[in-house]
């Protein structure tokens, strides 16, 4: 594959399929996510995105094929061995703790990601969260600085709006400073406001850190605009792969889609991240 043929994938799967009973949900599918580059996962519904982005996170093993982190076969491995070894994920749904603040949420990802055993001193002892070393502090304001959370960062998480959970999830997982980070449906329910914000602060986050994104979506406009490669899932098989451009261009992504017209979507702009990535 051209994206990935001068550099070792952060994340790689080799053949994967997957079956349930007789039914083939994934069948021998590869793909490969470069360093610092957007990849997305896009096709119809029961595609078997989700299936796949399963297997990638640890969430399911596959019934054939391997999946590699870095080079390394991680195929059998746990999603906090995963997590050991540079991936963050979010979900389709929010799971925020209703007691904690968004700057809370922040800082407990920020130490369990370095001083875990630490970690459940602080939210079980009387004296609460032990006080922040200068470099942690300056750490989780710059997350929150650069997700516009700064001015309700002291809310609780209890009753945020769909947009603002997103965001504190977003935030959470990159206080965990990974390598590549999985989003599973994360413009699901935003209005085109909030996902003009979400992509402004993905394409920040791949552009000054090198993070690595994997994005599955149902927003095939967002996922066009801004990814620098794109893999189509049909049916469980991979019917196309490209930029995306040439995701606008392929027939069978055109039929697979009836009449989302993708090959429609305007194309990105100079400041798409792919173009100084």
């Amino acid at each position: 594959m051209t994206h990935a043929q001068n550099t070792l994938p952060v994340l790689e799967a080799k053949g994967v399929t997957v079956k349930f009973g007789g039914l083939t949900a994934v069948n021998d599918v590869s793909i490969a996510v470069p360093a610092g580059k957007i990849i997305g996962l896009i096709g119809p519904n029961g595609a078997g995105k989700s299936t796949l982005f399963s297997v990638l996170s640890g969430l399911r093993r596959p019934n054939a094929g391997q999946v590699f982190i870095g080079g390394g076969d991680v195929t059998k491995a746990a999603p906090q061995q995963r997590a050991g070894l540079g991936m963050a994920r979010t979900f389709q749904h929010p799971e925020l703790f209703s007691g904690l603040t968004i700057r809370d949420h922040v800082t407990l990802a920020y130490r369990i990601a370095r001083t875990s055993r630490r970690v459940w001193t602080d939210m079980w002892t009387a004296g609460g969260f032990r006080r922040p070393s200068k470099v942690e502090t300056e750490r989780v304001d710059l997350i929150i600085n650069n997700l516009n959370l700064s001015a309700i960062q002291h809310r609780p998480a209890m009753g945020l709006p769909l947009g603002l959970a997103r965001l504190v999830e977003l935030a959470r997982s990159f206080a965990r400073e990974p390598q590549f980070l999985l989003l599973d449906e994360a413009s699901s329910g935003l209005d085109q406001t909030e996902t003009d914000e979400l992509v402004a602060v993905l394409k920040q986050t791949v552009a000054t850190r090198g993070v690595s994104l994997l994005m599955v979506e149902h927003d095939v406009e967002m996922v066009l605009g801004m990814a620098d490669y794109v893999y189509v899932l049909d049916f469980g098989i991979l019917i196309a792969e490209g930029t995306p451009q040439e995701i606008r261009d392929n027939p069978k992504v055109r039929a697979a889609y009836l009449g989302e017209h993708i090959d429609e979507v305007p194309a990105p702009g100079p400041h798409a991240v792919g173009a100084s990535a």
